[in-house]
């Protein structure tokens, strides 16, 4: 319903919305009055962007120097720990360590024991060499390597070879041991073990009970031999049998060979048996009680012992830890049965 045309309009003139011109003139009167507050923030905001910047690019080039620093030491030492014997030197006893089981990858392997022989035996001042013994054994392979190694060097070079042994010289250790002109114990040592042996698990009988299948295809009827899921066979079972008698009878052959008419054989000596050192004294296993000083001061007549061992360097360390270390546990979950001499 529209007001009759005679009530006239009491609003107010300029009441509602503003007029153009007005709302227009608002707009660049509230910019101006902002402009001061906006560009003092944007100052402030740009020092704080140019501050982190700069605390970035200082952490940076600390963290650089840091690395390079750390690269500069660990090359100092891996040259120091290089030039350790390269130094001529006078009359003294030749030291080279046998430490843990002997295998590829560790410091009692072929490659790290024969570096160090090498460079006692090439050393003019070395009067003899000993090779300090503590390890249960470890790979045949390895072991056999060491032993031929020792015998060519003492060829090459004429020189003697000693070893010295702590508290443990067994199984592969004893392999390496016996390529030694003389063997020296201490009477409460371990000797002996004179054995091979192949160790592994079966698993058949407890996925028989929670229910488990073996799943095994193989081109090859032997293929799956020693497999620790699958039931054993008589038949591989020999043949794993003569190829260990067969690695044994290498064993006593070579330690035939390095003890000669020392040795008292017994049924037993062959056994894989140990002793104390008293025992392997008495047995032809060992020459004499005594220890490095013993030796390098009353059989080889040179007091000053020089150590030849090859050492890991902190650099070969880092190495191993970031890398060769990480398929380190693969490799050792493939290999479900070993061959070893301890």
């Amino acid at each position: 319903m529209t007001p009759p045309d005679d009530i006239p309009n009491l609003a107010p003139e300029g009441a509602g919305t503003a007029s153009p011109p007005a709302a227009a003139l608002a707009s660049p009167v509230a910019a101006e009055a902002l402009r001061p507050a906006l560009e003092q923030s944007l100052h402030t905001l740009a020092g704080e962007m140019l501050r982190e910047r700069r605390a970035e690019r200082r952490w940076r080039v600390f963290f650089r120097l840091a690395w390079l620093g750390l690269a500069g030491t660990l090359v100092w030492m891996a040259l120091n720990d290089r030039r350790t014997h390269g130094a001529p030197s006078g009359p003294h006893t030749a030291l080279v360590e046998l430490r843990g089981e002997i295998a590829a990858d560790t410091e009692a392997s072929a490659e790290m024991v024969m570096t160090g022989l090498r460079s006692a035996f090439e050393d003019a001042g070395a009067r003899a060499v000993v090779l300090r013994i503590n390890s249960p054994g470890g790979s045949p392979v390895q072991s056999g390597i060491i032993n031929d190694e020792i015998r060519r060097l003492k060829a090459l070079h004429k020189k003697k070879v000693y070893a010295v042994v702590e508290e443990v010289c067994a199984s592969g250790a004893y392999y390496v041991a016996v390529a030694a002109d003389e063997i020296y114990v201490d009477k409460a040592s371990i000797v002996g073990s004179i054995g091979v042996l192949m160790d592994g698990f079966g698993f058949t009988g407890l996925m028989d009970k929670v229910g488990v299948e073996r799943r095994l295809i193989t081109a090859g009827s032997n293929k799956g031999m020693l497999d620790p899921f699958s039931p054993q066979d008589n038949r591989q079972r020999g043949y794993a049998q003569a190829m260990i008698d067969q690695v044994h009878q290498q064993f006593i052959q070579v330690v035939r060979e390095g003890r000669g008419d020392r040795l008292k054989e017994t049924a037993e000596t062959f056994s894989g048996l140990f002793w104390n050192g008293e025992s392997a004294v008495a047995q032809g296993l060992a020459d004499k009680l005594g220890n490095l000083d013993y030796v390098a001061r009353e059989v080889v007549q040179a007091e000053e012992v020089i150590d030849y061992t090859p050492r890991e360097n902190m650099a070969e360390k880092l190495a191993k830890r970031f890398g060769a270390a990480l398929g380190e546990g693969a490799m050792r979950a493939v290999a479900a049965s070993r061959l070893q001499l301890r």
